[in-house]
């Protein structure tokens, strides 16, 4: 059975890719990294529907829980033939009032938990003569948002890490790809008011916000195709196309 670790994954974009993964059949991982009720939620959640995902915590920025983490999970199952690096933070305000502070927090996690995590994963992939990292980046990653601009910057970056990886690791048959959501109706998009929603909503060619559904089916997709590799695959509805 194929296994697959989803940092992030229990909440938002995140669990409802761990669901897809787990309604495929895969044995799932699902990595949080404070809220541990929540995490636990969602676990009885799965549960619940005859699912049986396995929980780890640990904060993908910190080196040394990362690698307790992969110590674990290998110990558990020997290998993972999916990464999904979906664990991501935003902050809104304008560059002046972002400190160095919330700047590094942001690339902490979204950056540098992607590098963490792929690194620490890449040599057992390699040694299984294949495997699939799944980054999820954002549609502010490809066009840039106002007030944004540590989010924007930090998930740009995880396109151009994509690209570098995926030639990097293709000859040993590890594919690395990314997703990249456009808006997408969670609780990172909370802060925008009901006519900011509506405004984004009228610019989206298919005339809705998307959800997490649609980018768990996409990263369904990347797992699962042999031949594609160094790809970023727009889930956004056409929005800023």
């Amino acid at each position: 059975m194929k296994t697959v670790l989803i940092t992030g994954g229990t909440r938002g974009i995140g669990r409802d890719i761990a669901f897809e993964f787990l309604q495929r059949g895969y044995e799932v991982i699902i990595n949080y990294s404070s809220n541990e009720s929540a995490a636990i939620a969602t676990q009885a959640e799965f549960n619940m529907l005859g699912y049986c995902p396995v929980l780890m915590r640990a904060d993908v920025s910190d080196e040394a829980q990362v690698r307790d983490m992969f110590s674990e999970i290998f110990r558990l199952y020997n290998k993972i033939d999916v990464l999904v690096n979906n664990a991501g933070i935003s902050y809104v305000g304008v560059i002046q009032d972002t400190t160095p502070a919330e700047w590094d927090r942001v690339f902490g996690v979204n950056v540098k938990g992607a590098y963490l995590c792929s690194r620490a994963v890449a040599d057992r992939m390699i040694g299984m003569g294949g495997g699939s990292i799944i980054n999820v980046s954002s549609i502010w990653g490809e066009v840039g948002a106002s007030c944004e601009v540590a989010y924007s910057a930090s998930k740009a970056a995880l396109i151009g890490f994509t690209k570098a990886l995926s030639k990097e690791l293709a000859p040993s048959g590890v594919r690395v790809n990314c997703v990249s959501p456009g808006v997408i109706d969670t609780t990172m998009n909370s802060h925008l008011t009901p006519d900011e929603i509506e405004e984004l909503i009228e610019q989206i060619p298919m005339g809705r916000l998307g959800t997490g559904e649609d980018v768990a089916k996409a990263c369904i997709y990347l797992a699962e195709s042999g031949y594609v590799t160094g790809e970023v695959l727009s889930v956004g509805g056409g929005f800023g196309k």
